[in-house]
């Protein structure tokens, strides 16, 4: 199952509902589905995404949604960093136009 993310300002993004979830804890929105960020709130999340994935970065744990899995073609799993650059990309795109952000099962 996917959850994709909304706003006015930028394209959906969709995700598996592991690395949604994972992205939505590290926003400090705990795992609700549907759910949504008020544009007054947007910026508050972005720094905490940006925070837990440069955290997860510096000390080098891999999260299990990190993790390879028997479908990863190649040998290197996608990093948290790269999963995380299109919300990252999503929410800025939010917070400068003013925008909510919203998500749902898909």
């Amino acid at each position: 199952m996917l959850i994709t993310f909304k706003c006015s300002a930028y394209a959906d993004i969709s995700y598996t509902r592991d690395i949604a979830l994972l992205m939505l804890q590290m926003m400090g929105q705990g795992e609700s589905v549907p759910g949504a960020i008020l544009a007054d709130q947007v910026a508050a999340a972005l720094a905490s995404l940006k925070n837990a994935v440069a955290t997860q970065k510096e000390s080098g744990a891999a999260p299990a949604a990190q993790q390879k899995n028997s479908y990863d073609v190649d040998d290197e799993p996608v990093s948290l960093e790269h999963r995380a650059q299109p919300l990252i990309e999503l929410l800025n795109a939010a917070a400068k136009e003013k925008c909510n952000v919203i998500w749902e099962n898909s």
